[in-house]
């Protein structure tokens, strides 16, 4: 969308895809603090696709590195451009770059929840629950533009 308003402008434009987002203020919506919640009060909780997700968690401040770092960054025109084989991305008028923020390392849902209870110091109950309709299984960040255009790679803080 960014790019289909640019064009007319002939405004470069960058985008920036984020990968499950944690850190202080977080979502209270978000799993950790639900199943926090959950296992101390005793409760189950839904585990869907039977613990197999895989989430690429990136912690705030890499997000933050990552969108500070893009700023500066103009998405540079192609000369060479043709019309006939066109890559809209380095279009002379208006190109664009697409970039990942992202730790690039996913973790299984179950080993997330083990960590959890590790840290809680309490099992959890678990309701093992197929894949929901409208999820994906995995989630995975390529950041290889990222590391290339910015010299910067997000690291998974443990």
């Amino acid at each position: 969308m960014a790019h289909n308003y640019s064009h007319p402008y002939s405004i470069p434009s960058a985008g920036l895809r984020f990968f499950t987002v944690y850190g202080p203020w977080g979502r209270p919506d978000m799993t950790i603090f639900k199943f926090t919640q959950e296992i101390l009060a005793g409760e189950p909780i839904d585990v869907f696709n039977y613990g197999k997700h895989r989430r690429d968690f990136t912690y705030i401040d890499d997000i933050v590195e990552g969108v500070i770092r893009v700023l500066d960054i103009t998405a540079q025109s192609n000369p060479d451009w043709d019309s006939n084989n066109p890559d809209p991305a380095s279009a002379k008028i208006a190109p664009y770059k697409l970039y990942n923020i992202g730790n690039n390392e996913p973790v299984e849902l179950m080993h997330y929840i083990e960590v959890l209870e590790n840290c809680l110091g309490k099992e959890a109950e678990k309701n093992m629950l197929p894949l929901q309709p409208g999820d994906v299984p995995d989630t995975f960040s390529n950041v290889e533009d990222l590391v290339k255009d910015m010299d910067y790679k997000p690291a998974y803080h443990r």
